[in-house]
Protein backbone atom coordinates (compact mmCIF):
# COMPACT_ATOMS: atom_id res chain seq x y z
CA UNK A 1 0.00 0.00 0.00
CA UNK A 2 1.45 3.15 -1.09
CA UNK A 3 0.03 6.59 0.30
CA UNK A 4 0.42 9.53 -1.92
CA UNK A 5 -1.06 12.71 -2.58
CA UNK A 6 -2.33 14.39 -5.69
CA UNK A 7 -1.76 17.84 -6.69
CA UNK A 8 -1.34 20.46 -9.30
CA UNK A 9 0.36 23.67 -10.09
CA UNK A 10 -1.23 25.79 -12.76
CA UNK A 11 -2.75 22.19 -14.12
CA UNK A 12 -0.13 20.39 -14.88
CA UNK A 13 -0.45 17.34 -12.54
CA UNK A 14 1.45 15.10 -10.27
CA UNK A 15 1.07 12.51 -7.76
CA UNK A 16 3.09 13.36 -4.80
CA UNK A 17 5.20 10.28 -2.51
CA UNK A 18 7.01 10.24 0.76
CA UNK A 19 9.82 8.31 0.20
CA UNK A 20 11.31 8.88 3.52
CA UNK A 21 8.79 7.06 5.78
CA UNK A 22 7.52 4.72 3.09
CA UNK A 23 9.75 2.09 1.42
CA UNK A 24 8.97 3.37 -3.01
CA UNK A 25 10.53 1.02 -5.43
CA UNK A 26 8.77 1.66 -8.42
CA UNK A 27 8.86 0.15 -12.13
CA UNK A 28 8.83 2.22 -15.10
CA UNK A 29 5.49 -0.42 -16.34
CA UNK A 30 3.69 0.67 -12.73
CA UNK A 31 4.30 4.13 -12.91
CA UNK A 32 3.64 3.78 -16.45
CA UNK A 33 -0.05 1.87 -14.99
CA UNK A 34 -0.01 4.85 -12.36
CA UNK A 35 0.15 7.30 -14.46
CA UNK A 36 -3.12 5.96 -16.92
CA UNK A 37 -6.03 8.20 -16.15
CA UNK A 38 -8.61 5.74 -16.36
CA UNK A 39 -6.77 2.52 -15.06
CA UNK A 40 -4.35 4.35 -12.84
CA UNK A 41 -4.40 7.79 -10.44
CA UNK A 42 -3.93 9.91 -13.58
CA UNK A 43 -0.92 12.39 -13.67
CA UNK A 44 1.78 14.15 -16.10
CA UNK A 45 4.50 13.42 -13.48
CA UNK A 46 4.88 11.26 -10.45
CA UNK A 47 7.71 13.09 -7.78
CA UNK A 48 8.99 11.12 -4.64
CA UNK A 49 10.80 13.06 -1.69
CA UNK A 50 13.73 11.43 -0.87
CA UNK A 51 16.18 11.78 2.00
CA UNK A 52 18.92 14.23 1.30
CA UNK A 53 22.46 12.74 -0.30
CA UNK A 54 24.55 15.53 0.90
CA UNK A 55 24.69 17.69 4.07
CA UNK A 56 23.74 21.26 2.85
CA UNK A 57 20.42 19.68 0.89
CA UNK A 58 17.04 19.31 3.26
CA UNK A 59 15.72 16.82 0.61
CA UNK A 60 16.33 15.04 -2.93
CA UNK A 61 13.74 15.82 -5.24
CA UNK A 62 13.19 13.04 -8.44
CA UNK A 63 11.17 13.08 -11.06
CA UNK A 64 9.14 10.40 -13.00
CA UNK A 65 7.32 11.59 -16.62
CA UNK A 66 4.00 9.46 -17.65
CA UNK A 67 6.49 7.11 -19.64
CA UNK A 68 7.81 5.40 -17.03
CA UNK A 69 11.35 8.10 -17.90
CA UNK A 70 13.23 9.54 -15.15
CA UNK A 71 14.05 13.20 -15.94
CA UNK A 72 15.73 15.52 -14.53
CA UNK A 73 14.08 18.95 -13.98
CA UNK A 74 9.91 20.20 -13.50
CA UNK A 75 9.37 23.33 -12.59
CA UNK A 76 5.65 23.28 -11.31
CA UNK A 77 6.64 19.83 -10.09
CA UNK A 78 8.97 21.76 -7.84
CA UNK A 79 6.40 23.78 -6.27
CA UNK A 80 4.07 21.00 -5.37
CA UNK A 81 7.41 19.28 -3.79
CA UNK A 82 7.48 22.31 -1.35
CA UNK A 83 4.31 22.42 -0.48
CA UNK A 84 3.85 19.00 0.03
CA UNK A 85 7.09 18.76 2.46
CA UNK A 86 5.15 21.79 4.31
CA UNK A 87 1.66 20.17 4.46
CA UNK A 88 3.10 17.22 5.70
CA UNK A 89 5.38 19.36 8.20
CA UNK A 90 8.24 17.53 6.62
CA UNK A 91 9.88 20.72 6.73
CA UNK A 92 8.49 24.20 8.16
CA UNK A 93 11.66 26.22 6.56
CA UNK A 94 10.49 29.11 4.61
CA UNK A 95 13.76 28.17 1.93
CA UNK A 96 14.12 25.05 1.22
CA UNK A 97 17.38 23.95 -1.06
CA UNK A 98 16.65 20.12 -2.58
CA UNK A 99 18.34 18.22 -4.77
CA UNK A 100 18.02 16.99 -8.43
CA UNK A 101 19.86 15.27 -10.95
CA UNK A 102 20.62 18.63 -12.47
CA UNK A 103 21.27 20.33 -9.41
CA UNK A 104 20.18 21.77 -6.44
CA UNK A 105 17.04 24.07 -6.11
CA UNK A 106 16.16 26.32 -3.79
CA UNK A 107 12.59 26.87 -3.08
CA UNK A 108 10.84 29.70 -0.99
CA UNK A 109 7.55 30.52 0.51
CA UNK A 110 6.39 34.06 -0.13
CA UNK A 111 3.88 35.69 2.03
CA UNK A 112 0.86 35.63 -0.45
CA UNK A 113 1.22 31.92 -0.37
CA UNK A 114 2.86 31.41 -3.57
CA UNK A 115 6.18 29.93 -3.64
CA UNK A 116 9.44 31.07 -5.41
CA UNK A 117 11.51 28.45 -7.49
CA UNK A 118 15.43 29.65 -8.03
CA UNK A 119 15.72 27.39 -11.15
CA UNK A 120 19.43 27.95 -11.47
CA UNK A 121 21.39 29.61 -14.03
CA UNK A 122 20.31 28.69 -18.19
CA UNK A 123 22.88 26.38 -20.14
CA UNK A 124 23.07 27.52 -23.20
CA UNK A 125 25.50 25.74 -25.07
CA UNK A 126 25.02 22.89 -27.60
CA UNK A 127 26.85 20.25 -25.13
CA UNK A 128 24.72 21.48 -22.14
CA UNK A 129 21.35 21.61 -23.82
CA UNK A 130 22.08 19.20 -25.71
CA UNK A 131 21.65 19.58 -28.94
CA UNK A 132 23.55 18.16 -32.09
CA UNK A 133 24.93 21.58 -33.02
CA UNK A 134 28.99 22.83 -33.67
CA UNK A 135 28.03 26.10 -31.85
CA UNK A 136 25.89 28.01 -30.10
CA UNK A 137 23.43 30.21 -31.96
CA UNK A 138 20.38 31.90 -31.61
CA UNK A 139 18.18 29.94 -33.62
CA UNK A 140 18.65 26.62 -34.91
CA UNK A 141 17.24 24.77 -37.71
CA UNK A 142 16.01 21.11 -38.25
CA UNK A 143 13.93 20.03 -41.14
CA UNK A 144 10.41 18.39 -40.36
CA UNK A 145 8.17 17.32 -42.88
CA UNK A 146 10.03 18.79 -45.96
CA UNK A 147 10.10 22.31 -43.55
CA UNK A 148 12.51 23.93 -42.00
CA UNK A 149 11.56 24.90 -38.38
CA UNK A 150 13.64 27.53 -36.42
CA UNK A 151 14.25 27.98 -32.79
CA UNK A 152 15.92 28.86 -29.46
CA UNK A 153 17.42 26.64 -27.43
CA UNK A 154 18.04 26.08 -23.73
CA UNK A 155 18.32 23.55 -20.67
CA UNK A 156 16.57 24.65 -17.41
CA UNK A 157 18.24 21.63 -16.02
CA UNK A 158 16.00 19.73 -19.12
CA UNK A 159 15.98 20.31 -22.67
CA UNK A 160 13.87 22.70 -24.02
CA UNK A 161 13.30 23.94 -28.09
CA UNK A 162 11.16 27.30 -28.00
CA UNK A 163 9.46 28.52 -31.25
CA UNK A 164 7.52 31.74 -31.71
CA UNK A 165 3.81 31.76 -33.41
CA UNK A 166 1.74 34.46 -34.56
CA UNK A 167 -1.32 32.55 -33.02
CA UNK A 168 -0.87 30.51 -29.52
CA UNK A 169 -4.27 28.75 -30.61
CA UNK A 170 -3.51 27.84 -33.98
CA UNK A 171 0.11 26.71 -33.24
CA UNK A 172 0.41 22.79 -34.36
CA UNK A 173 1.91 21.82 -30.75
CA UNK A 174 1.12 18.34 -31.06
CA UNK A 175 1.86 17.52 -34.31
CA UNK A 176 4.88 19.49 -34.45
CA UNK A 177 5.60 19.08 -30.83
CA UNK A 178 5.67 15.55 -31.49
CA UNK A 179 7.69 15.80 -34.33
CA UNK A 180 10.64 17.78 -32.59
CA UNK A 181 10.56 15.93 -29.44
CA UNK A 182 11.86 13.12 -30.85
CA UNK A 183 13.90 14.70 -33.34
CA UNK A 184 17.41 13.24 -33.75
CA UNK A 185 19.13 16.59 -33.22
CA UNK A 186 17.86 16.57 -29.55
CA UNK A 187 20.03 13.37 -28.62
CA UNK A 188 18.23 13.23 -25.28
CA UNK A 189 14.65 14.56 -26.46
CA UNK A 190 13.24 17.78 -26.13
CA UNK A 191 10.32 19.75 -24.62
CA UNK A 192 8.75 22.16 -27.33
CA UNK A 193 7.38 25.69 -26.03
CA UNK A 194 4.93 27.73 -28.68
CA UNK A 195 5.58 31.15 -27.67
CA UNK A 196 3.39 34.07 -28.76
CA UNK A 197 4.75 37.24 -27.49
CA UNK A 198 1.91 39.89 -26.17
CA UNK A 199 4.51 42.54 -25.27
CA UNK A 200 7.28 42.85 -23.49
CA UNK A 201 6.15 41.67 -19.96
CA UNK A 202 3.45 39.08 -21.67
CA UNK A 203 3.45 36.01 -23.66
CA UNK A 204 1.28 33.23 -24.15
CA UNK A 205 2.80 29.89 -24.11
CA UNK A 206 1.81 26.14 -24.93
CA UNK A 207 4.10 22.83 -24.08
CA UNK A 208 4.84 19.84 -25.38
CA UNK A 209 6.33 18.01 -22.84
CA UNK A 210 8.95 14.99 -23.68
CA UNK A 211 6.90 11.92 -21.94
CA UNK A 212 3.85 13.64 -21.47
CA UNK A 213 2.58 15.39 -25.02
CA UNK A 214 0.60 18.58 -23.90
CA UNK A 215 0.30 19.52 -20.51
CA UNK A 216 -1.92 22.53 -18.92
CA UNK A 217 1.57 24.24 -17.74
CA UNK A 218 5.16 23.63 -17.50
CA UNK A 219 7.05 25.49 -15.59
CA UNK A 220 10.67 24.97 -16.67
CA UNK A 221 8.93 25.72 -19.89
CA UNK A 222 7.99 29.04 -19.21
CA UNK A 223 11.21 30.05 -17.82
CA UNK A 224 12.71 28.93 -21.33
CA UNK A 225 10.71 30.95 -23.13
CA UNK A 226 11.27 33.82 -21.10
CA UNK A 227 14.58 33.11 -21.22
CA UNK A 228 14.94 33.10 -25.27
CA UNK A 229 12.68 36.23 -25.12
CA UNK A 230 15.24 38.17 -23.11
CA UNK A 231 17.91 36.92 -25.22
CA UNK A 232 16.40 37.67 -28.55
CA UNK A 233 15.13 41.35 -26.59
CA UNK A 234 11.66 40.90 -27.19
CA UNK A 235 10.85 40.64 -23.28
CA UNK A 236 11.74 43.00 -20.69
CA UNK A 237 13.27 40.65 -17.58
CA UNK A 238 9.88 39.69 -15.82
CA UNK A 239 7.63 38.17 -18.24
CA UNK A 240 4.10 37.33 -17.12
CA UNK A 241 3.22 34.08 -19.04
CA UNK A 242 -0.08 32.94 -19.40
CA UNK A 243 0.04 28.76 -19.63
CA UNK A 244 -3.19 27.58 -20.66
CA UNK A 245 -3.81 26.20 -16.95
CA UNK A 246 -2.89 29.77 -15.60
CA UNK A 247 -0.13 32.34 -15.49
CA UNK A 248 3.54 32.08 -13.85
CA UNK A 249 5.88 34.84 -12.93
CA UNK A 250 9.43 34.46 -14.24
CA UNK A 251 12.36 37.36 -13.80
CA UNK A 252 15.56 36.54 -15.35
CA UNK A 253 18.35 39.01 -15.31
CA UNK A 254 20.71 37.68 -18.00
CA UNK A 255 23.34 35.80 -18.76
CA UNK A 256 25.21 33.99 -16.01
CA UNK A 257 21.78 34.76 -13.18
CA UNK A 258 19.29 32.25 -11.97
CA UNK A 259 15.95 32.54 -13.30
CA UNK A 260 13.13 32.63 -10.58
CA UNK A 261 10.00 31.25 -11.31
CA UNK A 262 6.73 32.22 -8.92
CA UNK A 263 3.19 30.58 -9.32
CA UNK A 264 0.79 29.04 -7.11
CA UNK A 265 0.46 24.86 -5.78
CA UNK A 266 -2.45 23.27 -5.00
CA UNK A 267 -3.20 19.91 -3.32
CA UNK A 268 -6.07 18.09 -4.57
CA UNK A 269 -6.73 14.76 -2.74
CA UNK A 270 -4.86 12.24 -0.77
CA UNK A 271 -5.13 8.50 -1.51
CA UNK A 272 -3.54 5.11 -1.12
CA UNK A 273 -3.19 2.53 -4.10
CA UNK A 274 -1.77 -1.23 -4.00
CA UNK A 275 0.23 -2.31 -6.64
CA UNK A 276 -0.40 -6.40 -6.37
CA UNK A 277 -2.41 -5.47 -9.99
CA UNK A 278 0.45 -4.06 -11.38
Amino acid sequence: MINFTKMHGLGNDFVVIDAINQHIDLTSEQIQRLSDRHFGIGFDQLLLVEKAVSANADFKYRIFNADGGEVDQCGNGARCFARFVRDKKLSDKDEICVETNAGKLVLHFDSDDLITVNMGVPRHTPAEIPLLANEESRFYTVQVNDTEKAFGAVSMGNPHAVLQVTDIKAAPVAELGRALEGHAFFPERVNVGFMQVVDRQHIKLRVFERGAAETLACGSGACAAAVIGIEHNLLDHTVYVDLPGGTLTINWQGRGEPVLMTGPATSVFEGQITLTSY
